[in-house]
């Protein structure tokens, strides 16, 4: 064996003599022993630990020192003979003072006398020494020692000792507080060295005591001055000049410091204390900026839920709080509930501060009124981080404005794209007339108690249905919906609307966490379903009182049918009452239409009537397959064949929800997506070429960029349940050249084209095609969100529509704003009765203090404006209703869950009159196609509403003239609609004859020249307007025939009625909203019945099916 290889030998064993010799043997070894930290090891470190490091061991010796001091004090007011205790206390004072003195001195010369020449050293000294002379000579023990400043000293100790309580804690106590402390001992130690002092130097006059001499400090200081007590000898009278002038002097700077920091914790806010936070509940909302719409509009939301009223609301904004913020926060009703404090949400301090950890929720919320946006974002995202990472059980409500950045806050219990919502809506708009007021209206929290004081019968309908909300329930515990257990939906939904006036829209299985809106008459409710529904007030807070009344004719017949009764046997029992169905065919204008059921095979006429609804559906009916009817025939379509449905494969960012959608086999070339290249003929137009191979109107949406969320605006027009004869062809507007990926995912969609251009130019508005256009929808730009004024930030939008809305008062404009009080400027006419009678109104309900004040609005009403800041409080809802976020999205098409319907609209025409009410609309529906309406969009004439507001004179020059019999005045008294001036009214009847007796013999041969420049002058602005349009398109090569001449008359008004009562009677031009089913999986159960009759699959079966298909 080698040498290198045997194992060395042990080593000896340790013993003293190596302890104090060291070990000789191991002298050879390279390896070296390595103390750390051994400066601490010495007797003065030690010490220095003892006395100064060690948080807690410091804190005693400061308490301890405390005493000692106060208790010097306390012995001097005495007047004691307890001489040896008072050189013990000072013995003791001056060892520990000596000591840290010591403990503090570094090996430098400047440090020593730094050390000696401190105030606390030197009065320390003063009040000591001469007690240890006294020992060494007795006779000295008379010697006058001023024991009272030891009170400085005690002050010094117990800012010392506040200073190691905060390091032995590990918390920061409040600057405020400490600043208060100093203070009050700072002017206890004035008193008391003056009382001592005049005590001491008026033994030498008139002797006084220690309570005099109190007495005649706190009058000076004071400033009051009796005079009853004054000093009598010249050192007293000095010592007051001193102890004067060092008052007014530290007192001021003290006073000044506490006014400083007051201010400083007014902007901040101060602090959120743990026993509120362990006692009461908090939620915390977080912003980067706060605007006084915004703090007001959550706030409203928020209190307006009964068991919220107890939550405190505490605000974290970086910024300073702004005056309006300031002045609503005093208001009593705010100011015991709310809390600001100025902080960030990135710093842990500031979510300590706010008790992120025990709060209910935190609502982080996006300033959409940034130049950049997507900035905006980032920060929204890093403050979800920040909150996740501190509080991760905190429930997060976060706010995104871009798409794009949604995954990164996928974590969040919810989230709401802003963009997302806003295209889609949009997008609906023009599909649904109004539906972004639907939403707004649904998703506020409101009682219906708007306009009931309003003499006009529309507002006070509107008003009260504005008050409906969703709610859910389970079925078992519900008295709406437990009786219809084991039957299926749609018979669930019209009786409960029959019976109660609730509209149920959805429901949810125990097992499931998907919410499918009207999924079909086939779906049979379970005990455990959760039903969501359309009401005024949810069940819980609702009284049941039975009404003993006669059924009407319309109730009879919709009498409840024997559970699982055949078809055949229906029809056999009710005789010559037939199952009518409903005509699926949607025509070009809004949607579905009712026809009237024909005769018998006698040739007779029948009386309409409306099939029962049955308690459980049959895939074998003849009503389900003529609810295909539409769908097969859509497919069949020749001209389509270029059509197919399928997901979109290129999207545009990650997050998006894939929906089945009307696509091309084959992608479009960029360059063809111009709507330039459409032209195949160089000497004709676009317009021309696509008045020809277009049947429906076009949609255009003006942008200033085409961002991801432009997708969403065209995902719901393309989806597949709408019928492909009625897809619109959409043209984007853009102000700026859209990128090459937002191409990519529009590419595959039919009939999407773009051109760049501003609504600015008319010529550009001419070019894109809005001679043609159904509707015409305005996004804000993002560039203009931001002003230096506030709400003049949609100061150009509002122009450039009310330019649009003169030259083409025939076009349906969407427009969407930033701020909802904008609204008012919209379609605006300063002269209008009419418009200034709800002006007024607007502004009583405001005062009563209604969150929907702006809803009677016109162009609100009518669903041509919208503020996308009106869904804020559908984030806030989500706090107390964690479902509306979902069943929105499913509303507007955002989402596709396999089974669940979808909104349409269907328009109520003239021969559809015979169903006569909505009660008996909700059956047809049901009965025949399983639709479920959830609302009407009517239109009124304002003469036939408002007939006490009466058309201005300046109005009346363009307007038609009435019948001679016929004066307004009709339906309304004197006092409501006082008589024009009888030479005005003149005055206008004999210019409108000249007027048309003017045109009559415009185009006469031989019309003299005057007669025309009459003609030319008495033209009004309407006319003008049609020369100019009709001039530029002449002069840009296009047809001056496909523009429609402007209606001025504006007679008509527009609002929603959401869940109206079931006897609320129809009217002609009546859109009603409804909840379709979805085809596909209807057509598959179709299918599966027919294969095997007698098997029935359950709703999951067949969503696994369903995705198994596509």
């Amino acid at each position: 064996m080698d040498e290198d290889s045997e194992v060395p030998p042990l080593p000896p064993r340790y013993r003293f003599r190596d302890l104090l010799l060291g070990d000789q043997s191991w002298q050879n070894d390279d390896s070296v022993q390595v103390e750390f930290y051994v400066n601490e090891n010495t007797f003065k470190e030690r010490l220095k630990l003892f006395f100064i490091k060690n948080k807690r061991s410091s804190l005693r010796i400061r308490v301890f020192h405390f005493s000692l001091k106060v208790l010097s004090c306390l012995l001097y007011i005495c007047r004691v003979s307890l001489h040896l205790l008072q050189v013990s206390v000072a013995l003791i004072c001056l060892l520990e003072t000596t000591l840290l003195t010591y403990l503090s001195y570094k090996a430098s010369f400047g440090n020593i006398w730094e050390q000696i020449l401190k105030i606390p050293f030197m009065l320390e000294m003063i009040s000591t020494v001469p007690f240890l002379i006294t020992i060494l000579w007795w006779p000295l023990r008379n010697l006058f020692i001023p024991v009272f400043l030891n009170c400085w000293l005690a002050k010094h100790s117990l800012e010392n000792m506040i200073n190691d309580l905060h390091r032995a804690i590990q918390r920061t106590q409040s600057a405020m507080f400490n600043q208060v402390v100093i203070l009050i001992s700072t002017l206890m130690c004035l008193i008391f060295t003056c009382m001592c002092g005049i005590q001491h130097l008026e033994r030498a006059g008139n002797k006084r005591n220690l309570f005099d001499s109190l007495y005649f400090c706190i009058v000076t200081f004071s400033t009051v001055g009796f005079g009853d007590v004054t000093p009598e000898i010249w050192p007293s009278k000095l010592f007051v000049v001193i102890m004067i002038s060092v008052a007014l002097v530290v007192l001021p700077i003290q006073l000044e410091q506490l006014a400083y920091l007051w201010m400083e914790r007014q902007k901040s806010g101060g602090n959120y204390s743990r026993h509120r936070a362990e006692t009461e509940k908090h939620v915390v909302l977080c912003v980067s900026s706060l605007k006084i719409d915004l703090l007001m509009d959550f706030l409203n939301e928020f209190y307006a839920h009964p068991r919220l009223q107890d939550y405190y609301v505490i605000i974290l904004c970086p910024t300073e709080m702004d005056v309006q913020v300031r002045r609503v926060l005093q208001i009593p009703m705010w100011s015991q509930r709310v809390i600001y404090l100025q902080g960030s949400a990135l710093k842990d301090q500031d979510l300590l501060r706010a008790k992120m950890d025990n709060a209910e929720g935190c609502f982080i919320l996006t300033s959409r009124c940034e130049v950049d946006r997507t900035a905006a974002d980032h920060q929204t995202i890093l403050r979800a981080w920040a909150v996740k990472d501190f509080a991760p059980n905190c429930p997060l409500y976060v706010q995104i404005l871009k798409p794009e950045n949604k995954f990164h806050v996928k974590f969040a219990d919810h989230v709401v794209c802003e963009e997302e919502f806003k295209y889609a809506m949009l997008a609906l708009n023009c599909i649904c007339p109004a539906t972004s007021t639907f939403i707004t209206l649904l998703v506020h929290t409101s009682q219906g108690l708007e306009g009931q004081q309003s003499p006009e019968k529309w507002q006070r309908i509107y008003g009260k249905c504005s008050g409906n909300e969703v709610y859910n329930i389970v079925l078992k515990e519900s008295i709406f919906f437990a009786e219809f257990e084991g039957k299926c939906f749609t018979y669930a939904s019209f009786n409960a609307h029959k019976k109660y006036g609730v509209c149920l829209i959805g429901m949810r299985r125990e097992d499931n966490k998907n919410i499918w809106l009207n999924p079909g008459s086939h779906t049979v409710m379970s005990p455990t379903d959760t039903c969501f529904y359309i009401n005024i007030t949810k069940e819980e807070n609702s009284s049941f009182k039975k009404q003993h009344k006669a059924k009407s004719k319309w109730t009879m017949m919709g009498r409840d049918v024997p559970k699982q009764l055949p078809v055949h046997s229906i029809i056999a029992s009710m005789g010559t009452v037939a199952i009518d169905l409903q005509d699926t065919g949607i025509g070009p204008g809004c949607g579905t239409t009712l026809t009237l059921p024909g005769g018998g095979s006698n040739g007779g006429i029948r009386r309409p009537s409306i099939a029962p609804v049955l308690e459980v559906g049959d895939t074998a009916s003849t009503q389900t397959q003529e609810l295909l009817q539409e769908h097969s025939e859509d497919e069949a379509l020749p001209h389509d064949n270029d059509y197919v449905k399928g997901y979109p494969p290129n999207l545009p960012y990650i997050g998006s929800s894939p929906t089945f959608c009307h696509l091309l086999k084959k992608r479009m070339q960029f360059c063809c997506l111009r709507l330039e290249k459409v032209n195949l003929n160089k000497n004709s137009t676009f317009l021309c070429y696509n008045l020809q191979i277009f049947k429906n109107k076009i949609i255009i949406v003006y942008a200033e960029t085409a961002g991801n969320g432009l997708f969403n605006f065209i995902v719901p027009l393309r989806a597949y349940f709408r019928p492909k004869k009625e897809l619109n062809p959409i043209v984007l507007l853009l102000d700026n050249p859209p990128d090459t990926h937002f191409l990519e995912a529009i590419c595959w969609f039919p009939m999407v084209y773009y051109t760049i251009g501003s609504i600015d130019n008319l010529d550009d508005v001419l070019r894109c095609g809005v001679s043609f256009a159904a509707n015409m929808v305005v996004v804000d730009k993002e560039s203009t969100m931001s002003a230096e004024e506030d709400y003049m930030a949609d100061a150009k939008t509002i122009v450039n529509v009310q330019t649009l809305f003169r030259l083409f008062s025939n076009l349906s404009i969407i427009t969407e704003l930033t701020h909802p009080a904008n609204m008012r400027f919209m379609q605006f006419k300063a002269k209008d009765s009419f418009c200034l009678a709800l002006s007024k109104l607007e502004k009583k309900e405001r005062e009563k203090g209604s969150n929907l004040a702006f809803m009677f609005r016109l162009p609100f009403a009518a669903g041509r404006v919208f503020s996308i800041s009106m869904l804020d409080t559908l984030l806030y809802q989500s706090f107390v209703k964690d479902y509306m976020i979902s069943i929105t999205r499913l509303l507007l098409g955002l989402e596709t869950t396999p089974g669940s319907g979808f909104l349409c609209a269907m328009k109520i025409a003239e021969e559809d009159l015979w169903i006569r009410t909505y009660g008996r609309l909700y059956q047809k529906l049901c009965s025949s196609s399983g639709d479920i309406p959830i609302g009407i969009y009517r239109t009124d004439s304002q003469k036939a509403a408002a007939s006490a507001i009466f058309v201005n004179v300046d109005d009346c020059e363009d307007a038609k003239e009435l019948p001679s019999g016929h004066h307004g005045s009709r339906g309304c008294t004197s006092s409501e609609q006082p008589e024009r001036p009888p030479l005005r009214r003149k005055s206008v009847q004999w210019a409108r004859r000249l007027s048309r007796k003017g045109t009559r013999h415009a185009g006469r041969a031989g019309e003299m020249g005057d007669q025309q420049r009459f003609n030319f002058c008495c033209r009004s602005e309407r006319q003008e307007l049609v020369e100019l349009v009709k001039n530029r398109m002449k002069t840009l090569g296009l047809s001056a025939g496909t523009y429609d001449e402007m209606d001025d008359s504006q007679g008509t008004h527009s609002y929603v009625l959401i869940n109206p009562p079931p006897d609320t009677k129809l009217e002609i031009n009546d859109i009603v909203y409804i909840i379709r089913p979805d085809p596909v999986l209807l057509k598959s159960k179709v299918t599966g019945s027919r294969k095997c009759s007698t098997e029935k699959s359950s709703l999951s079966e067949l969503e696994t099916k369903f995705e198994t298909q596509l």
